[in-house]
């Protein structure tokens, strides 16, 4: 063993660690940013409903502003 191998060893194992801890943090954004995303779809439909349900109820009070006005003029 050269005098050079012990210290190639010790550079080769904090490599390693720092490799198995870049993996590891590659891993917990991945996982983040799939959650998010699920998160954000399910913003997105919720959303969607809630555009659905306003514009469901602005026809419904059209409508009873549509009947008042008729129901107005009839008196």
């Amino acid at each position: 063993m050269t005098e050079k191998e012990p210290y190639q060893s010790l550079e080769l194992r904090d490599l390693e660690t720092k490799l198995d801890q870049l993996i590891a943090l590659y891993d917990s954004v991945k996982n983040e940013n799939e959650s998010l995303k699920s998160k954000q779809d399910a913003l997105v439909r919720e959303k969607d409903h809630l555009l659905e349900k306003t514009t469901q109820a602005r026809n419904r009070v059209e409508a009873m502003i549509s009947r008042l006005k008729t129901m107005g003029q009839g008196s």
